[in-house]
């Protein structure tokens, strides 16, 4: 019994000291785990949450207890780190290689920057990996394809760039899920994917891929998923892809893919659902046999060369949602006028989207069974196809349609009374057609339409008076037709109308004052109509209109000084009237109009001397006999008339002398004032940098910034860092902090100081006041809450369209007009970059950072010895020779402006030897601009993708112009902002 007993003690002493020794190993374990992690913490500079600010901590026990951490239940050891969503921006430390025992790692949709740690690759369990929506960089890592158990790999949208490695897919992956997408990727794809047997998904769209769809990758036995989509791959697409029993989605639109479509397509994917082939080159017709794919909800074949008739087959695709066939050379079956495959189509009760657009060889009528399409369907577009007949009165019966687009066909009869039946109609684009009749009351039954297209028709009659009810319209084209009546008042009822068009009609009867009402109207063309009385004054009243065209019609009386409230007016058209008086002077306050027609009216006096008279033409003018000014516009030139009398010049004689000795006198008088005057401004901008300013103190700024805290840091430049602060009295303010242990900080606090106090314009940062003494040099300025360009560019939080970006480069482009030529001393800013672009809360651009700015006071331009600017955006005289010139300026906008539109930057790793960015685009135009611009901004399935292009094209080209290699070839930023608004409005007005 002893030796049981001391058996027993011995035994429990063993246990409590392995029990001991366990709980060492596992605190020595998580400990290294948190440790690791406190790491990635000290990484992230913005944490605008705060979770890991306010979690991460030993306050809140051990790591497994944080936010984001899942540990394993018997090791105690991090197995999951989930950070996605928390907007944190920072670089991943390789101190994450030491969570040995991690299975999930997740950042996605955040701003972490950078490459990946090679020190990942010894996490030998990783199952998951998900960097998506990061701003992450360099190549692919090739270690990725030896990590035994993954399984999903998640990189999409960053800007990765090079190829993508083969290693990635070896024999004995386990890899189930690949997204590469909305990179920067290069080069082909790699054969050996096929040999990654378990792979379901494969998602490499949007990058820079050449070559061919690899044969073999249709006999991946588990694929549910191919999207290789906006590459520029080229060849016929394997038919094993179309061999497949599990594939679910094909998506391979927007590349140069070409041959046609195996005959039996439909027979061997029994589960397809989605078929994305759309803006290729594959020609042939479309098989009959894809409706035995009995699963498809979306088939979109628009913008290729398929030929032959519309299937009737596509009838049994009863899960059909989308069908897309425009764009192509398709034709109508030759037994019959009517498109009877439409009758076939309503039998697909799904369908809520059917495109047949700009298939001009249908050359049919619409079948009476058009109503029968079930109450499915939205959206119905079949412009540009030569379609002729009548409206069918049975399309009444499509209860929830939102958008009809049947413009620019051969469509005569009457607008059906029944499209009042059609009550969610949003969009009614009947234009360029040959209806007849009135415009039926009925429409205003439609309370949810936005735009009514029914230019070129040959409408005839009386406008419905029945505006009212239309209160969400924004578009009203109703030009080009033979309407005769007066404008109804209720027209002028609608707020919220954004373009008018009722030119070429007949209509008669003046305006009334209610046209005041229009506030956020941006067009009115009112021209080649029988409209009199007097122009109201309640227009000057339309802040936002940009043009407006009175032309042709029947008005008198003055033009309405008012005018010159007109700020945005672009184009004036008030030619061919019987207009009496005076040019306003008011209209020189109309800094943005480009085009101004008075021509033909019975207008006298002089020509406004204050107005920008280069850009008109002596076409504006002409027809007016009573109007004077400069020769160029073929007038005669404003004179004083003399008396003729005897007696008057008796009284001259004696008069004469007087006055122009007084007059002598004042000038005298006047000169000595100004000399005064010069004399004393000279003195002050001598005297020591801003000593007449008030300045603001130290202990208010860092009040202000909560002691210059890093959750008020918003950037870091080369001379010191910026904050955002409150001051006392509420207003908020951005503090730049200069770092004076940094050579030549304070050369550019003076030079920043020198520029901001001359120069004031609404596109440049405001100086407030500034803080100076001998440790402590800050300047304070207008905070701007939407950050800058350089983060709406290339942060995946953030996106511009086209408009965004025109408006934002004519602001950029309006502040350099100043500098260069509106300032009393040519500035010239020498650093122009996205980062120095900032956007308050309008998103109006405003130019910052003239820390090496220069003035050039009487010359041209200026040497000097140091370049200071950024590479990638310096012209080559200022990089090779030093030499300053507003033209250098005048360079780097051409460069920001290629920038801005492409998304790539002057110094992204893909230009390097003899590429640049410079070179990109020139070698893409004109015909493949659509291979460079910013993938956001033009798609091929954009109804808009002409006018998006043209557009892009004409900006492209204009910074060619103004990126010349010589200074002597650039354009003037004056004639910069004109040209780049005169795209803007070419393209406003194709919307």
């Amino acid at each position: 019994m002893e030796i049981s007993a001391s058996l027993i003690y011995f035994m429990l002493y063993l246990l409590v000291m392995l029990h001991c020794y366990l709980a060492a190993a596992v605190r020595t374990n998580i400990t290294t785990d948190q440790s690791a992690l406190l790491v990635l913490k000290a990484h992230i500079t913005d944490d605008p949450k705060k979770i890991l600010a306010t979690n991460w901590s030993s306050a809140a026990g051990s790591a497994c207890n944080w936010v984001g951490i899942t540990c394993d239940a018997n090791h105690h050891r991090v197995t999951a780190l989930n950070l996605s969503y928390m907007g944190l921006n920072g670089t991943i430390p390789p101190h994450l290689g030491n969570l040995s025992f991690l299975t999930h790692l997740s950042f996605r949709a955040n701003r972490f920057h950078g490459s990946l740690p090679a020190e990942l690759a010894s996490l030998r369990g990783l199952q998951v990996i998900s960097f998506g929506e990061n701003n992450l960089d360099g190549e692919i890592p090739s270690w990725l394809g030896l990590l035994p158990k993954l399984e999903e790999l998640y990189l999409c949208c960053n800007s990765f760039r090079g190829t993508i490695p083969p290693s990635l897919f070896n024999t004995s992956s386990e890899l189930r899920i690949i997204n590469l997408g909305q990179n920067m990727l290069t080069g082909w794809i790699p054969p050996s994917l096929s040999n990654c047997t378990s792979l379901k998904e494969i998602n490499l769209f949007e990058n820079n891929l050449t070559g061919e769809v690899p044969s073999d990758i249709g006999n991946l036995p588990n694929l549910v998923k191919l999207d290789i989509n906006n590459n520029s791959l080229t060849g016929v697409i394997p038919y094993s892809i179309f061999n497949h029993s599990t594939i679910r989605v094909i998506s391979l639109y927007l590349n140069f893919l070409s041959g046609h479509l195996p005959s039996g397509i439909g027979n061997w994917v029994p589960n397809l659902e989605v078929l994305y082939l759309w803006g290729n080159e594959i020609d042939g017709i479309i098989p009959s046999s894809i409706s035995n794919a009995s699963k498809l909800i979306k088939l979109e074949l628009e913008e290729n060369y398929f030929s032959g008739s519309i299937p009737h087959t596509l009838a049994n695709l009863r899960h059909l949602e989308v069908l897309n066939l425009a764009g192509n050379l398709l034709t109508r079956e030759s037994a019959t006028l009517e498109l009877s495959f439409l009758s076939s189509l309503t039998n697909c009760r799904k369908l809520t989207r059917l495109m047949l657009a700009d298939n001009q060889q249908l050359n049919g009528t619409l079948p009476i069974s058009i109503g029968n399409f079930s109450g499915s369907l939205q959206y119905f577009s079949a412009f540009g196809c030569n379609i002729k007949g009548t409206i069918p009165k049975q399309i009444g019966n499509l209860s929830n349609l939102l958008v009809l687009a049947l413009q620019n066909n051969e469509l005569g009869g009457a607008i059906p009374s029944t499209v009042r039946g059609m009550r969610k109609l949003q969009g009614l684009c009947l234009q360029g057609n040959r209806l007849q009749g009135s415009i039926p009351d009925v429409i205003c039954d439609l309370s949810n339409l936005g735009e009514l297209f029914l230019s070129g028709n040959e409408l005839y009659g009386s406008l419905p008076t029945c505006w009212k009810s239309l209160t969400s319209l924004r578009k009203l084209f109703l030009d080009a037709n033979h309407l005769t009546s007066k404008i109804p008042p209720s027209l002028w009822s609608l707020g919220d109308l954004m373009q008018v068009n009722l030119s070429l009609n007949s209509l008669s009867g003046p305006l009334p004052s209610d046209i005041g009402n229009l506030k956020v109207v941006t067009l009115l063309d009112l021209s080649w109509n029988q409209l009199s009385g007097q122009i109201p004054a309640a227009i000057g009243g339309l802040q936002n209109l940009e043009r407006l065209s009175l032309a042709h019609n029947k008005f008198q009386g003055h033009i309405p000084q008012s005018f010159g409230q007109s700020i945005s007016m672009q184009v004036l058209d008030l030619s061919h009237n019987n207009l009496s008086g005076v040019i306003p002077e008011s209209l020189e306050k109309l800094h943005c109009l480009k085009h101004l027609d008075v021509s033909f009216n019975r207008l006298g006096g002089e020509i406004p001397s204050g107005m920008d008279i280069s850009i008109f033409s002596a076409q504006s003018f002409m027809g007016n006999e009573g109007l004077c000014g400069p020769p160029q516009f073929k007038v005669p030139p404003c004179q004083v008339v003399g008396q003729s009398k005897a007696h008057t010049s008796v009284k001259l004689a004696y008069i004469l002398p007087a006055v122009i000795a007084a007059i002598l006198v004042l000038i005298l008088i006047l000169f000595l004032i100004i000399t005064l005057k010069r004399n004393a401004k000279s003195a002050s901008q001598e005297a020591p940098t801003l000593a007449t300013w008030r300045r603001i103190s130290y202990l208010e700024l860092e009040r202000a910034t909560d002691r210059f805290s890093e959750s008020n840091l918003v950037g870091k430049g080369s001379f010191g860092s910026v904050y955002r602060g409150t001051l006392s009295d509420g207003m908020s303010v951005a503090v730049k902090v200069f770092n004076l242990d940094i050579q030549g900080s304070f050369k550019s606090f003076d030079a920043e100081c020198k520029v901001l106090r001359r120069i004031r314009h609404r596109n440049l940062v405001k100086i407030i006041s500034c803080c100076s003494n001998n440790d402590f040099k800050a300047l304070v300025l207008e905070y701007m809450p939407n950050g800058s360009l350089n983060k709406w560019l290339y942060s995946h939080t953030y996106s511009l369209d086209i408009l965004h970006r025109m408006n934002i480069m004519i602001d950029v482009a309006s502040s350099l007009e100043y500098l260069h030529h509106g300032s009393h001393v040519p500035v010239v800013h020498c650093d122009l970059k996205p980062s120095n672009i900032l956007l308050n809360d309008d998103m109006i651009a405003h130019v910052g950072d003239f820390g090496i700015s220069k003035l050039l006071g009487d010359g041209d331009s200026m040497t000097q010895t140091m370049t200071l600017a950024t590479i990638g955006y310096i012209a080559p005289e200022y990089g090779s020779q030093g030499i300053i010139s507003t033209s250098g300026d005048v360079y780097s906008y051409g460069i920001l402006l290629m920038e801005t539109f492409t998304g790539k930057k002057p110094t992204d790793e893909m230009f390097s030897g003899e590429m640049s960015l410079k070179r990109w685009v020139k070698e893409s135009l004109p015909h493949a601009v659509i291979k460079v611009v910013d993938g956001n901004l033009l798609q091929k399935n954009d109804r808009r993708f002409d006018a998006k292009q043209d557009c892009i094209f004409s900006i492209m080209r204009l910074a060619m112009d103004c990126s010349a290699e010589a200074p002597e070839q650039r354009m003037q930023m004056r004639d910069v902002v004109k040209t780049l608004k005169n795209i803007k409005m070419k393209f406003v007005d194709g919307d």
